[in-house]
């Protein structure tokens, strides 16, 4: 339910379980966090994470929530190990980002999205907390009182206005997504592996 591809020192990693709206389970986010785990050491220089389908990601799949999934440690293992990266991180948003998936994304050093894609984390409304890095990490992008439009007001926000917020980088046509984060990693790809961990670190 995870493709990992790689192109030369390009790693993409797909979420892909369309037909449940890419719902996340733990052996789905451990896949995430192995694919960034072990990138660095296999040469690679940039990763972007997309999702298969019309939804980047409902966020946690609702039958492994109940079961304990919401609370499960994975998922910071896995936004911590795409936070740490040492390369860029592109998140090409193909469609909707939900709940838990956020993580995912938050923690990526770009974020693009195609027009349709809405935004949303339903805490309030289903009783569960956020996963504990990415309120800190809304916050940064968006600035506190949004973060908590999100959060605390169960706000769903369109694309457009999710770019005007900073929650987004660019908003990109469907079918050019994959190509314009790949362009978006050109010259990560370009320099030294040591040369764009420091220029990471500095920022």
């Amino acid at each position: 339910m995870i493709a990992v591809q790689d192109e030369g020192r390009l790693r993409i990693v797909r979420l892909n379980r369309p037909d449940k709206a890419n719902a996340l389970t733990a052996e789905m986010l451990a896949a995430v966090a192995e694919a960034a785990e072990g990138a660095a050491g296999a040469g690679v220089q940039a990763l972007i994470l997309t999702g298969e389908g019309k939804v980047f990601s409902a966020g946690a799949d609702l039958e492994a929530a109940k079961a304990g999934l919401a609370t499960d440690p994975v998922w910071e293992r896995a936004s911590g190990a795409v936070a740490a990266f040492p390369g860029l991180t592109v998140a090409a948003l193909n469609g909707t980002l939900a709940g838990g998936a956020f993580g995912i994304a938050l923690a990526c050093d770009c974020r693009i999205a195609v027009p349709g894609a809405n935004f949303f984390y339903p805490v309030m409304k289903l009783g569960y907390r956020p996963q504990p890095s990415d309120p800190a990490r809304l916050a940064a992008l968006v600035g506190p009182a949004r973060a908590k439009m999100i959060l605390l007001a169960g706000q769903k926000i369109g694309a457009d206005e999710a770019l005007s917020w900073g929650l987004i980088d660019r908003i990109v046509a469907g079918e050019g997504l994959l190509d314009a984060a790949r362009a978006l990693c050109a010259d990560a790809l370009a320099a030294t592996a040591a040369h764009g961990a420091a220029i990471k670190a500095m920022v």
